[in-house]
């Protein structure tokens, strides 16, 4: 009998339903791997102490520490103290007795692997094509770079995977967001997540899985890709995700935890199937025109308020809440941020803090310094990260040109480890989320790809990397 065609997001969602969803109840969605860190988990061990279970399948939990760590040399718990407020400090501490007792690998302090969650799941090779990824995290969307059905969940839900290794869940729709042409100098992957969002709206993609298809993909590398995925959140999506594809593999060939061996091959004949079929579906689908984007800029208080960093600021035409992020921003409508004074600069956090956008900030910042009085901090993603751009001299570009190079770790994206922007300051931000006081109390945020935050730590104001770029 033939069966009605699929999209990628049914063929994953099938192969894990333990109990399907009735109109009264979701389905019981069994996780391939669970994700997590010291913020979201402390309540959730809590529980399972409390009503005396044990973690299921401790080998399918990645643990590590990013959130309220300190993005400083840190390789004690007396250091911790020296360094960190006492509620981050003591999570930290949880998160390392939680573990323990537990039976959880704990990427620690003294880890090579540490890193955020969502940069050292792929690096490790943890993270893999058709599995279902959670953590309790927004941008747990990343995971789906790799063709991974990867989301969000909730405290209480947390301890109800460490538990059960389930989750219960209902299935999403699913939204094509179709990307057409390459990329133009100075433009980057965060520019097409930011039209995108900017495109559709911040609640766009409520309710849906969003799979980016198109003849755009094939020039794109995982790190792009997982770019795209991480804010896929911020276009109220539920997940967001690519076909694997030959790129995928070559990525995951050799890294610790993929599949080795005969598993290896067999692992390869199960991705290579794990593609929406000709004649699916989608409830929704949207055409971006890659090739014609240029870099792009936030100007407001949510990711949706973007435009191209050419343009002047839309006209807020009476509505209040409009008005009043402006406001927020001490921006005003029919302004431009071309060359607008900033005070921080930050390039690090899950969306952009790989390799490879490191090496972006770097082609522009070589033998160039920061603006006098701008502070600049590059936080790499992982302390694998950190030895690699260090391996390749990039910690000495950035420290030339008058940067702060950290340890790995959120850092500024959260605000939460120390590392603030400061209230009042105006940062130009490659993280995800330019929500009141993100990045710290009162601070402002421009949301930009690592090349246009390094063009304007360079002026001390919002730049066009294009300027820049040979």
């Amino acid at each position: 009998m033939q069966t009605a065609p699929k999209t990628l997001v049914d063929k994953i969602w099938e192969q894990h339903v333990v109990v399907p969803e009735t109109e009264d109840t979701p389905a019981i969605l069994y996780i391939d791997l669970h994700l997590i860190h010291e913020v979201t988990t402390p309540q959730a061990f809590s529980l399972l102490r409390e009503n005396n279970l044990k973690v299921r399948a401790p080998q399918k939990v990645l643990a590590t520490m990013d959130h309220s760590t300190p993005t400083v040399p840190i390789g004690s718990l007396k250091d911790l103290d020296i360094v960190s407020e006492k509620g981050p400090a003591q999570q930290i501490r949880d998160m390392m007795q939680n573990c323990e007792d537990f039976g959880i690998e704990l990427y620690g302090f003294d880890s090579k692997r540490r890193g955020i969650v969502h940069i050292i799941g792929p690096e490790l090779g943890a993270t893999q094509p058709g599995k279902t990824i959670v953590c309790g995290d927004s941008h747990t969307s990343t995971h789906g770079a790799f063709g991974a059905l990867a989301f969000g969940i909730g405290t209480t839900e947390v301890a109800h995977v460490l538990a059960t290794q389930c989750l219960l869940q209902r299935k999403p729709k699913t939204l094509a967001v179709n990307l057409n042409g390459r990329l133009d100098k100075g433009v980057s992957a965060k520019d097409i997540i930011l039209k995108i969002i900017g495109q559709i709206g911040v609640d766009g993609g409520t309710g849906h899985a969003i799979e980016y298809r198109g003849d755009t993909v094939a020039y794109l590398t995982l790190e792009q890709r997982m770019t795209i995925c991480n804010m896929s959140i911020e276009a109220g999506a539920r997940a967001g995700l690519f076909a694997p594809d030959q790129a995928t593999i070559e990525y995951l060939h050799g890294r610790p935890m993929s599949p080795k061996g005969v598993e290896w091959d067999r692992a390869l004949r199960v991705w290579k199937e794990l593609k929406t079929d000709a004649a699916a579906l989608f409830n929704q689908e949207v055409d971006i025109d890659v090739a014609a984007l240029t870099p792009m800029i936030t100007f407001g208080t949510n990711p949706g308020m973007v435009m191209p960093i050419e343009s002047i600021i839309p006209d807020h035409k009476g509505n209040q809440s409009f008005k009043k992020a402006l406001d927020y921003m001490k921006f005003e409508s029919g302004k431009p941020l071309l060359n607008h004074p900033i005070d921080v600069v930050f390039i690090g956090s899950c969306t952009n803090s790989r390799l490879s956008d490191l090496r972006d900030a770097a082609k522009i910042l070589k033998g160039r310094k920061v603006a006098e009085n701008i502070r600049v901090m590059i936080v790499p993603g992982s302390q694998s990260v950190k030895t690699e751009a260090e391996a390749e001299g990039l910690d000495k570009i950035f420290k030339e040109a008058g940067a702060e190079w950290r340890e790995s770790g959120c850092s500024m994206c959260i605000g939460m480890n120390g590392d603030t922007v400061g209230s009042g300051k105006l940062a130009v931000s490659t993280s995800n989320r330019n929500f009141e006081g993100r990045q710290g109390s009162g601070s402002r945020t421009i949301l930009a790809s690592p090349k246009t935050a390094a063009a304007s730590a360079i002026t001390g104001s919002v730049q066009d990397p294009r300027k820049f770029e040979n």
